[in-house]
């Protein structure tokens, strides 16, 4: 089975709960009990997000992190090329078969078509900020608390 990376994702939802309180200090406790991750881990990824100037960090007892920059000027590739997740895919390493015309070949067309969906990939995602993505959350939560709830059926 293949390996998932979620280090994009981790910094993105580290940046997304930091936007959400956008103007105040986070600790890396309450960070990890958001993202429900190791606080270890966490804290790797802040030092990467840290590291690409999108947020500030301070340590010791009284640590925490905010964002370096408003979330409409963080866009989602800032976030993506910070946590230092893998490519989109990579092209095998298995040494070259040179008397066949398909493997002597492979790799160089295999990676032309890498880099252009990386680059895709790329373009895509600097097309939304952070601050879609907490408008985003935030309509969500409207909308699930403005939602009616059911009324509990009585025993018949």
């Amino acid at each position: 089975m293949a390996a998932h990376s979620v280090q994009f994702a981790v910094a993105t939802h580290i940046m997304t709960a930091l936007g959400f309180r956008y103007g105040e200090e986070v600790s890396s406790g309450a960070l990890a009990r958001s993202v429900n991750a190791d606080a270890t881990f966490v804290r790797k990824s802040l030092s990467k997000l840290a590291k690409a100037g999108l947020v500030f960090t301070s340590r010791g007892k009284n640590g925490a992190c905010a964002l370096a920059r408003p979330p409409r000027e963080i866009t989602l590739r800032d976030i993506y090329l910070a946590s230092e997740a893998p490519a989109a895919f990579t092209v095998h390493s298995y040494p070259v078969e040179r008397t066949c015309p398909v493997s002597a070949n492979f790799k160089d067309c295999m990676s032309a078509i890498q880099n252009q969906t990386q680059r895709s990939v790329e373009a895509a995602l600097s097309t939304t900020t952070l601050a879609d993505v907490i408008a985003d959350i935030r309509r969500r939560t409207n909308k699930a608390q403005s939602r009616p709830r059911r009324a509990a059926r009585s025993p018949s």
